[in-house]
């Protein structure tokens, strides 16, 4: 039973970013929120700490876009390169710097949430790298947190359990 409800949990906390993305048309849902909604619905008191896990997808949509920018503008993971290539390469490097810059930051801030290593590969690579793509994560996230802030609520209130 408590597989069922954690399941529910998680599943709710994503249609809230989903409806958002259905109703504005912006990229709101993206992979990254899953791991995320997952560690939220588990309530691992450390890993679901607000400001780690907002703070921790800041620091993944920062450091890809900057080494996006300043790697591999104008390319994306999705479209084939050839081998060996350096548009390839470039793509390649922008998402290794990435990962090593938001763990770097992670850890010096102690804003530690694993799935903004996600975060930061759907940007240096080019899936979602522009800055109002990066506020809309940021505002993706925020929403989710926001969604499970409410559910916690409640269940402090009403005593429901959720």
């Amino acid at each position: 039973m408590e597989s069922v409800r954690r399941s529910l949990h998680a599943g709710g906390l994503i249609v809230t970013v989903g409806l958002i993305a259905w109703a504005s048309g912006y990229p709101a849902l993206f992979p990254s929120l899953g791991p995320t909604a997952y560690v939220l619905a588990l309530g691992a008191e450390k890993e679901t700490n607000v400001s780690r896990v907002v703070g921790g997808h800041v620091i993944g949509v920062l450091a890809g876009l900057l080494a996006y920018h300043a790697l591999a503008t104008g390319l994306v993971a999705t479209d084939p390169a050839p081998a060996f290539s350096l548009s390839g390469l470039r793509i390649a490097v922008a998402g290794v710097v990435s990962v090593g810059l938001t763990t770097w930051a992670m850890l010096a801030t102690d804003l530690r949430h694993a799935p903004a290593c996600a975060t930061t590969l759907i940007v240096s690579l080019g899936l979602l790298s522009t800055p109002f793509e990066g506020a809309v994560i940021v505002g993706s996230v925020v929403a989710l947190v926001g969604a499970e802030q409410l559910l916690l609520w409640a269940d402090r209130r009403f005593g429901r359990g959720i």
